[in-house]
């Protein structure tokens, strides 16, 4: 596990994560070849954008993170990974971003049990929220693309 001298390097690794996370939605987009998934894609390439700019607001101490309370459906917790190719459809895509955006939940979630001050911690634990969030409205969309097929508007998720 990685360790911290400070709260800035907890954040810049956070802040690391999240530039990760925009540019595999971001190639992700450039290899797809559905105009539908690309749009699904650059949602959540946007998404992983703003909260990098969230995290730097914090680091800046310009701006703390709002709270919610997230439903989990738990539909990922049972699906084989998926590796991502140009052809993907629907499902899969949603396959792929449920486990991305898990991922990014529970390395929140461990970073908020590591960090020693509690707005830090509390930071950390709202951005899990969002990821959890972002899991459970693809959760749903994987749902419908399932139940009702790909119809529908998919402009975003």
């Amino acid at each position: 596990m990685t360790k911290f001298g400070s709260v800035n390097e907890v954040l810049e690794f956070a802040i690391a994560r999240e530039i990760e996370a925009n540019l595999f939605y971001v190639r992700l987009a450039e290899m797809v070849k559905n105009p539908e998934l690309v749009k699904i894609l650059s949602c959540l390439a946007h998404e992983e954008e703003e909260h990098k700019k969230k995290l730097e607001a914090v680091k800046a101490g310009e701006a703390a993170i709002g709270e919610e309370e997230i439903r989990n459906l738990h539909i990922a917790d049972y699906l084989l990974d998926i590796e991502p190719h140009p052809d993907m459809d629907y499902t899969e895509l949603f396959v792929v971003a449920m486990k991305k955006e898990d991922l990014s939940y529970q390395l929140y979630t461990n970073l908020a049990a590591i960090s020693l001050k509690k707005d830090l911690r509390d930071t950390f634990l709202k951005l899990a929220q969002e990821e959890a969030g972002h899991k459970s409205r693809l959760e749903e969309k994987y749902d419908m693309v399932k139940s009702e097929g790909e119809k529908g508007e998919k402009s975003c998720f």
